[in-house]
């Protein structure tokens, strides 16, 4: 995985197991398009942050995850079911942080809508 434009330390706050779900605004980096889906769940692999050179002199940092299987799935149906979005107009701000922590109710409510196995 990797966050935050490759940032190191979201990376290193994570430990082994912890859960790990992506939200995708759009379907490419800065994309016009409204993707607002659920992408990606999995679990923090053993292992510390590592560089990755992408080439062009990007070098972001990476962790490695457990991906599960799992189908895409749109937010808007659960919003107002997650604490995380519930009751909030700018629900979308709060994900720009690119790793925020969220409850277990949320992960399992997310974990069942994208059927992950």
């Amino acid at each position: 995985m990797q966050v935050c434009h490759g940032k190191a330390a979201p990376l290193r706050r994570l430990r082994p197991d912890d859960w790990v779900i992506y939200y995708s605004p759009s379907t490419a980096f800065r994309g016009k398009d409204r993707l607002q889906s659920l992408t990606a769940i999995g679990r923090v692999a053993t292992g510390d942050p590592y560089t990755f050179d992408m080439g062009n002199g990007f070098i972001p940092w990476r962790r490695d995850v457990r991906w599960l299987t799992a189908r895409e799935h749109p937010i808007a149906p659960l919003l107002k079911r997650l604490d995380l979005t519930a009751d909030r107009q700018h629900w979308g701000y709060q994900l720009r942080y690119g790793l925020i922590e969220i409850g277990e109710r949320d992960r399992q409510i997310i974990a069942d809508a994208m059927a992950a196995e």
